[in-house]
């Protein structure tokens, strides 16, 4: 019986590995959870099951809980940055399912690699941040790196039982999100509420807003750079609306190997919990291929989407310059969230915070860190300047 530490339990990647757990409960034990704010949620994820260890973001948060839980609880209830990190070592626990939200998965999922735990990756922002770092420490401690993005999933798989210096190139797939189609002019006018409307997934607000933009998907070019260690330009993005095909890898011979699914993330997380092993298909996650009749593909409109061209520059650069255009991301999508900047001054943001940054060699998590902090105070700054602009244009 395998046993498990979640973090980021309340979010939605979070939710469907409870919900593959909770479904195949004779192969794998709950032994740590960590959340956020959702206290509610976690206390019933923890009355469900019964973990020995449960993390929440600060003591306040951990006194709710523990009063919510009341005095026969014996699940220990631990707080902030310690607590993650705990959690995500434990003796016991052999995989660590990594699934907490943007740059915070950073420092508690280093901690799992340098345990030599499994890690079940779906936090990109590490690879992201810490790519380089995080594979040489992988391979010091013998830490095991499996994919939960639907797409990296499906590049693994594809790649199995081939020789890897056959690959000519690796195809992620995009649903090309609520805007397919939209031009800059229209992208300018789009709501939250628009944003949030995407057509294939269900997930949490700033991966929405992400798929959105398309800067989940060059967060995943730079996560597969280092997830199969491949040059950023052999990595292609195209638009596949039906989000059936989960990404592809061409051959040198012309081939191309794909993955296909529905769009349900318990379908690559339950890969990731028992590789290589595979468990039975949950409710709802069978593919029927004659009800999908058409699967279409197009090129990425650069110029209509420029985060991804963002992404690509950030890659390419190497570096801090990863790490602060996620930090300046992550800023820019809260600001879109609170209505406080429009959808197309995200990417401004994003361009004009990386033109700032002088680029450095990211030799240490602490660096690596510290551009984060950099980045985000700069992203600040550009956003105070846009907000004041969009008042004055009101008035």
């Amino acid at each position: 019986m395998k046993q498990i530490a979640i973090l980021g339990s309340t979010g939605s990647i979070g939710v469907s590995t409870l919900d593959v757990i909770g479904t195949n409960a004779s192969r794998f034990t709950v032994t740590a959870l960590s959340a956020g704010r959702n206290i509610g949620l976690l206390k019933e994820q923890i009355i469900r099951f019964r973990p020995a260890v449960a993390t929440v973001l600060d003591e306040g948060g951990a006194q709710r809980l523990r009063e919510m839980l009341g005095p026969r609880s014996r699940t220990a209830i631990l707080h902030g940055v310690e607590g993650y990190r705990e959690a995500a070592s434990m003796k016991d626990v052999d995989t660590v399912v990594s699934a907490m939200v943007g740059a915070a998965g950073l420092v508690p999922t280093m901690a799992a690699i340098e345990a030599g735990k499994t890690v079940a990756l779906a936090n990109k922002e590490t690879m992201v941040m810490a790519g380089n770092l995080v594979v040489e420490k992988a391979a010091e401690t013998g830490a095991v790196i499996l994919p939960v993005d639907s797409e990296h999933s499906a590049v693994f798989q594809s790649l199995a039982g081939h020789d890897r210096k056959g690959v000519r190139r690796i195809l992620l797939t995009a649903s090309g999100g609520p805007f397919r189609g939209y031009g800059a002019k229209e992208l300018a006018r789009v709501t939250v509420s628009d944003a949030l409307k995407h057509p294939n997934w269900e997930m949490g607000r700033k991966i929405t807003i992400d798929s959105a933009s398309m800067m989940n998907k060059g967060l995943e070019v730079i996560e597969a750079r280092w997830l199969f260690d491949i040059d950023v330009d052999r990595i292609d993005v195209i638009i596949h609306p039906q989000s059936i095909v989960h990404s592809l890898v061409e051959y040198m011979d012309g081939s191309m190997v794909s993955q296909l699914g529905v769009p349900d993330m318990r379908v690559p997380i339950s890969y990731a919990l028992l590789y290589p092993e595979r468990l039975p298909a949950c409710d709802g996650c069978r593919l029927d291929l004659c009800a999908v009749a058409d699967l279409e593909f197009y090129e990425v409109d650069f110029e209509s989407f420029p985060n991804l061209r963002l992404a690509y520059r950030a890659a390419r650069a190497g570096g801090t310059m990863p790490a602060v255009l996620n930090a300046a991301n992550e800023s820019a999508v809260d600001a879109f969230l609170a209505e406080e900047i429009g959808f197309m001054d995200m990417p401004a943001v994003i361009e004009e915070t990386l033109d700032e940054h002088e680029n450095d060699v990211p030799g240490s998590i602490g660096r690596i860190l510290s551009a984060d902090r950099w980045a985000r105070e700069k992203a600040a700054r550009i956003i105070a300047r846009k907000r004041g602009e969009r008042c004055s244009a009101s008035i």
